[in-house]
């Protein structure tokens, strides 16, 4: 086949794919009892966290928009199967829709098809490059990398408010277990080192421990599911711990102490790792400057040697 006729089909082909993809995707399909079993639970968890959603939703047609687009990729995404539990916890963790996410994904990577082209014109305007499979490389490029920029950004944010949460772990369990050496009992001191502060990570624990007097679960169950939901390991090993406490009564003020000292333990040696990091990044910076100092200095020389 002629060169020529070679990369108009490519493009073609390439196109004619994309396409395909995205009317398979949107198109609805028969679902299996498994996707619809998770349709119903996902149905049931946004009717629960309805009112957070809305309180947070953008106006006006681009939030309906957005919205929109949030939905249908949330179905597309039950139907497949895909759960991305980790993420989700992280979207927990930053107290972020699933849709909005999803939606905001979908929109920045339709911007990257068009940021592409844009670039090639730009390029092209320049003088450099005149192939037609550019653009369409550079399109799936940016719409690729566009669609990935969000869960970069999810999973830095979740990963230090993951951090702030385990330092305000460590200090109620210390609150705990002054209120059990005050003569409470744990669920009491459970709920009133949670009413000590109003900060984010509290006002989590303080919800779980709310919900659990309403649903009638215990309140280390609570704080178990409130663990997995947010992926944080620390409070599942105190759900766990708590639940072995009140099974076969063994002595809860000493282990929430000794947690709570394990806890400040390893957040010390992550600060110390943290602070001896930044110290060699600064040595390397400080090595390269005077590398650069040094080149400077012994430029001029050497070349009036060579010169000569």
């Amino acid at each position: 086949m002629n060169s020529s006729l070679t990369m108009p089909v490519v493009v073609g082909a390439v196109l004619g794919l994309g396409i395909y993809a995205l009317v398979r995707a949107l198109m609805p399909s028969k679902r299996s009892a498994v996707s619809q079993v998770a349709r119903i639970d996902a149905m049931r968890a946004r009717g629960a966290a309805y009112e957070s959603s809305h309180r947070t939703a953008d106006a006006g047609r681009l939030g309906s928009v957005r919205a929109g687009v949030g939905a249908r990729v949330s179905e597309l995404y039950m139907q497949q199967g895909w759960e991305l539990r980790s993420l989700r916890a992280d979207l927990a963790v930053l107290d972020r829709s699933w849709e909005n996410f999803l939606a905001t994904k979908v929109l920045l990577a339709a911007a990257g098809l068009f940021f592409g082209p844009f670039m090639f014109a730009v390029v092209w305007t320049l003088g450099f490059g005149s192939s037609p499979v550019i653009p369409v490389w550079l399109a799936l490029m940016f719409a690729t990398l566009f669609f990935f920029l969000p869960d970069l950004e999810v999973r830095r944010d979740a990963a230090e408010k993951r951090r702030d949460l385990r330092r305000v772990i460590g200090a109620y369990l210390d609150l705990v277990s002054m209120s059990l050496a005050g003569g409470r009992g744990l669920p009491e001191a459970l709920m009133a080192a949670a009413e000590v502060s109003d900060g984010w990570a509290t006002q989590r624990i303080r919800n779980a421990l709310a919900d659990a007097r309403i649903t009638g679960i215990s309140q280390w169950q609570a704080l178990g599911s409130l663990g997995e939901d947010l992926g944080v390991e620390e409070l599942k090993d105190l759900s766990a711990s708590l639940a072995l406490v009140a099974d076969d009564g063994a002595k809860v003020r000493e282990s929430l102490a000794s947690r709570a000292e394990t806890m400040r333990h390893r957040e010390l040696a992550e600060i110390e790792g943290s602070a001896g990091e930044k110290s060699q990044s600064m040595l390397v910076a400080q090595l390269l400057l005077c590398a650069g100092f040094l080149v400077f200095l012994i430029f001029p020389a050497a070349m009036r040697v060579f010169q000569v």
